[in-house]
């Protein structure tokens, strides 16, 4: 990155001149539209007149937000944008909460700011990690309309497949563009307007838990509390008292009365995550629960009523924990209502790539290095490993590697996945070796070892073949002498392949 303040409109690059662009097909005709229209984001508590003046002249359709909420309601995520954020307009205090509009990867950004402000370490790490460039202020209208055109012409190049992916719901994790993904997102949609039960199914690593949370914000309960309890994380004699709450004295240590997390969810969600843990004495209140509507805490005698949403999920298949009596039936059918299917990771085809640059994108502040992407080995083992802890070792791997890796790109290496690439290169010699070998080893066996008519196959006399069977290694060099002396006296002579 540069202090480009001395830079003028002068330049054989003006004020002028178009940006770079792209023609997004795939993206339809309104993209298309809107990447001409050249749109600017400009990011001020109290921004300039006569620059928004000077930068509409220049072509750019200009949006102004005085807030990260505004850059949020302003901003498509799947459409590319120049943007100029005026550092010097806001506090340390709200720095830190400019991070979330910075990170937008279609925008383009070019900040500016005074001298003093540059000298601030929050200021110079938010322009490192997410401008193109910066201006110390003040600084020329021309400049700024300038970089701004180089900065949305970088933006344009994105892989807008990539972006869309990450657009997909916008939750965290929860991005893909692969059929199943896109069958998930319908669904939750669609659940999201009942209050009935849902029951989500899926591996370890998936994330049961970002898909639970999608459906309680698109809710009507979306303002009420959400409440996630791991069945399988607390302890069975504590679960009762977990779950319901108990009064005073219930028992001893009980100074006094506790609202247990089934009450603490009231008006809202209450998600029951590794249900299939929950031991049979606890189904059984529970399932109590689901049919009143009430519960009572331990120690007490009132009944009291609770609304909630339950969504409940597991790894444990319970079809097979019913037929072995670990788990109610009649619990499970009460539970699962409506049901939903997570879909491994392994099974997300080019979504496994979009999620890694998703994490990337999310993380790479945690090194000081600034992360460009991934190199061709890192791409090729992504897709040829199985991701056993599906999203959550994808997650764990991709922040590990932003920290070790050494270079601009991460590779295969720094994933751990050095196995899962082919990192040698093969020259046009080797191949040819190669192919020889496969051909020889081909013919014999079809041909039983029969050197005569593996030869006559191939196309070389069986002197030749023999020979080629040694400098492959496929042959006993013990019997080299005397297979050579046989093949001599047979009278064969040298093709002209030889």
């Amino acid at each position: 990155m540069r202090d480009t303040s001395h830079l003028t409109a002068a330049g054989p690059l003006g004020a002028s001149a178009p940006p770079l662009s792209l023609a997004h097909s795939k993206r339809g005709s309104e993209h298309e539209r809107q990447a001409d229209e050249r749109l600017l984001v400009y990011f001020s508590r109290a921004p300039e007149d006569a620059l928004v003046d000077h930068l509409k002249l220049c072509g750019w359709t200009v949006s102004l937000a005085r807030t990260p909420s505004d850059c949020a309601r302003l901003i498509r995520p799947d459409v590319p944008y120049a943007g100029i954020v005026d550092l010097s307009r806001f506090t340390a205090r709200e720095l830190a909460a400019l991070e979330t509009s910075l990170r937008q990867p279609l925008v383009g950004w070019v900040a500016l700011a005074s001298p003093d402000r540059l000298d601030e370490p929050d200021v110079r790490r938010l322009i490192r990690s997410y401008c193109f460039d910066y201006l110390r202020l003040p600084a020329a209208a021309q400049t700024v309309d300038y970089l701004a055109g180089h900065a949305f012409g970088m933006v344009t190049l994105t892989d807008l497949d990539l972006v869309a992916g990450m657009a997909s719901v916008g939750d965290d994790e929860m991005v893909g563009t692969c059929d199943a993904m896109q069958q998930l997102f319908r669904t939750i949609r669609k659940v999201a307007n009942t209050d009935a039960a849902v029951f989500i199914s899926g591996e370890s690593g998936t994330g049961k838990e970002l898909t639970a949370v999608a459906i309680h914000e698109r809710s009507p309960r979306r303002n009420q509390p959400f409440v996630a309890i791991n069945c399988g994380a607390i302890p069975h004699h504590l679960l009762q008292s977990e779950l319901f709450g108990y009064e005073r004295g219930a028992f001893t240590g009980a100074n006094q009365r506790k609202i247990g997390r089934v009450e603490s969810a009231n008006g809202g969600t209450l998600f029951l995550d590794e249900i299939g843990d929950l031991p049979l004495e606890s189904q059984a209140s529970l399932l109590r629960f689901l049919q009143e509507g009430r519960i009572e805490r331990l120690g007490g005698r009132e009944s009291i009523a609770v609304d909630v949403r339950v969504i409940s999920a597991t790894h444990v298949d319970l079809e097979s924990a019913m037929r072995d009596g670990r788990f109610r039936a009649d619990l499970f059918h009460r539970l699962c209502v409506l049901r939903i299917d997570e879909p491994p990771l392994r099974a997300r085809g080019k979504d496994i790539e979009i999620l890694a640059h998703h994490i990337l994108h999310k993380f790479k502040t945690d090194s000081a290095r600034r992360i460009r992407g991934f190199a061709p080995s890192a791409i090729e083992a992504i897709h040829k490993y199985n991701w056993p802890g599906n999203v959550r070792e994808l997650i764990n791997r991709v922040r590990r590697a932003i920290v070790m890796a050494e270079g601009k790109l991460i590779g295969a290496d720094d994933l751990d996945l050095a196995q899962f690439t082919e990192q040698q290169t093969m020259t046009l010699a080797q191949a040819r070796e190669a192919a020889e070998k496969r051909a020889i080893e081909s013919a014999l066996l079809r041909h039983r070892h029969r050197l005569n008519e593996a030869a006559t196959d191939l196309g070389i006399s069986r002197v030749t073949l023999y020979r080629l069977m040694g400098s492959h290694g496929l042959r006993d060099p013990a019997a080299s002498e005397e297979k050579a002396g046989e093949a001599d006296d047979s009278g064969e002579g040298k093709t002209a392949t030889e």
